[in-house]
């Protein structure tokens, strides 16, 4: 052959494959019985033993999808299959667009309930330590006050309807009788009921433990507030996250996906693959609804940044909690300044007849003050929960634009034609597809011509909703943080509790003596080991949860994912430490 007549095929050779490609008549293409066999054989592999595909091309008037122009290898059947395979093609891109993003989500909520619920545990386990070494005599007693006071702040984490005053003032109102008895006037160990009731009613009349209950209700109030708030956010993401992983799609948009992905099938063109454009045609009719939570999940991962931000000194439950017991402390230490006083008012508010010699209120410091046994404890910056939270963020941000790029994704993973040349447009396979230009959300889809778009679903406007109220919550906790104090977070933190030099509470916790470490190294402390305190406080927390369990919200009953459970939670931290290991 000469290099002329070679030159001359090769047009001819680039028409008979343009024109197989769409399906055009050539001498290639096969007739009768076998011009649907591949077209059998795919459909077997989608569904095993069916015997829907007709034996050779036929009219298909029954059709109501995949309507052709001339004959067809699919049955009304084939069409049915077909449209139930996209819808859970659709729900399986979905989930794998979703999967690092979700599991980011519930890993962290998972491991900071666990790491609070430590926190607290450390806390109360401080507490109890300072009444067994300082007040050994009322110590066995005061362990129940703490354990109540610590399974109040543990079920109000977890969203109990519990008000934080009302649990800093039944422990001072418990307390100040045991104080009262066993280092005031300790020749009456075991008051009357009547006399204990006196003495709880005369604890805020007389004010008699200064301004330290105001000052652990300011801190444990915003503290836990902004806990909370961190914890019903996350739980909220998930939500939001496996809502749109499993939405129902509308009849249009089934059958626009029938359309884009299996039609061509039926005109034997196996290898069709959609245009780019005409797949995000597609896209953005079946995901208006979800594409209207874009700007609210960016708004919701700014908040949460913001509220993060926020998290320190009063407003830092790690810091607060684990720094509780020096301000029990400091609060008895004022009662014993006082004592002089308070056994006269005492005496006449609770009519206490027996007359006893007032003691010397000399109590060296050293009494309370043992350097040996509890130390300040360095904790490295990248394991506190401050940095957690921080690291969370910086991942979350990645993702602020996950709703928006949702059609991009899907289109790439499901073999679009990225430029739209011989490409499937729904009805044939074309040189050149012309996209339309459409834009995100349910308002811009009224001229898509490939899915009509009918109004919101409710589950979606359900979760447009909760996004907007936890935007709302996130900001409100994030704007006292805004205001230009021009002081540093620790000297905002000592001025707490609107605190004034005639209560005596400036003197800090023990001048810094009794500062014990305020950063856990949390994630280490996940095989913590239990003492007996532990074990009964956590049998009275479960036990209270019980009763309690109507109070506490739930982002998604039917979730395993919103609320982990305890093996679910330790097998995540596992995971995670894993992960971290050097």
């Amino acid at each position: 052959m000469s290099g002329s007549s070679g030159a001359l095929l090769l047009p001819l050779l680039a028409a008979v494959l343009v024109a197989v490609l769409v399906g055009a008549p050539g001498p290639a293409q096969p007739a009768g019985e076998a011009a649907c066999l591949p077209v059998r054989t795919a459909f077997q592999v989608l569904q095993p033993g069916a015997k829907w595909v007709p034996e050779g091309p036929v009219p298909g008037t029954d059709l109501q999808v995949c309507i052709p122009k001339g004959s067809t290898c699919c049955s009304r059947k084939m069409e049915e299959k077909y449209q139930a395979i996209a819808r859970l093609k659709m729900e399986q891109l979905l989930q794998s667009a979703s999967v690092e993003l979700k599991f980011l989500v519930i890993q962290n909520a998972a491991v900071f309930q666990e790491a609070f619920e430590i926190v607290v545990r450390h806390a109360r386990n401080f507490t109890n330590s300072m009444f067994r070494i300082y007040y050994q005599s009322m110590g066995p007693r005061a362990l129940k006050f703490v354990g109540e006071l610590f399974t109040d702040i543990s079920l109000y984490i977890l969203g109990s309807d519990i008000n934080v005053n009302d649990m800093v003032n039944e422990f001072f109102d418990s307390l100040f009788p045991l104080v009262y008895s066993h280092l005031i006037n300790p020749s009456f160990p075991d008051p009357s009921v009547e006399m204990t009731e006196c003495l709880r009613a005369a604890r805020r009349d007389l004010r008699v433990f200064g301004n330290y209950p105001k000052m652990m209700m300011t801190q444990v109030s915003k503290s836990l507030q902004a806990t909370r708030v961190f914890l019903q956010a996350l739980n909220l993401g998930i939500e939001v996250i496996n809502t749109t992983d499993h939405l129902k799609f509308s009849k249009d948009c089934g059958r626009a996906l029938l359309k884009m992905w299996y039609c061509s099938h039926c005109q034997g063109l196996l290898l069709a693959k959609p245009c780019a454009g005409y797949c995000g045609a597609v896209m953005q009719g079946c995901l208006a609804g979800v594409l209207e939570i874009q700007n609210l999940w960016k708004e919701y991962i700014g908040s949460l940044e913001g509220l993060t931000r926020g998290m320190h000194g009063i407003y830092d439950m790690e810091h607060v909690l684990l720094s509780l017991f020096s301000v029990v402390r400091d609060a008895i230490v004022h009662v014993q300044k006082n004592e002089g006083k308070l056994s006269t008012a005492i005496s006449r508010l609770c009519g206490h007849a027996q007359q006893r010699q007032i003691r010397s209120a000399n109590y060296p410091e050293d009494l309370f003050i043992d350097k040996k046994v509890l130390k300040v404890t360095d904790i490295e910056q990248e394991e506190t929960l401050s940095s957690r939270r921080r690291e969370l963020i910086a991942k979350l941000k990645s993702h602020s634009s996950f709703y928006s790029t949702l059609p991009e994704y899907i289109c790439n993973h499901s073999s679009a034609v990225q430029n739209d040349t011989l490409c499937w447009n729904g009805q044939e396979v074309v040189e050149r597809y012309s996209p339309q230009i459409t834009r995100n959300g349910a308002k811009a889809q009224a001229g898509n011509h490939e899915v009509k778009i009918k109004g919101p679903e409710p589950v979606i406007s359900q979760i447009i909703d909760k996004l907007k109220h936890i935007n709302q919550l996130l900001r409100g906790m994030t704007l006292p943080h805004r205001k230009a104090s021009g002081k540093a977070p620790e000297e905002e933190e000592e001025e707490s509790g609107d605190c004034d030099d005639e209560d005596d509470c400036g003197r800090g916790s023990g001048d810094g003596v009794l500062r014990v470490r305020n950063q856990l190294r949390f994630l280490a402390e996940l095989a913590y080991d239990l003492d007996m305190d532990d074990i009964s406080a956590n049998k009275q927390l479960l036990n209270q949860q019980s009763k309690d369990s109507a109070a506490v919200p739930s982002s998604d009953p039917g979730s395993a994912a919103t609320h982990p459970s305890p093996a679910a939670a330790i097998a995540l931290v596992l995971l995670l430490l894993l992960g971290h290991q050097p």
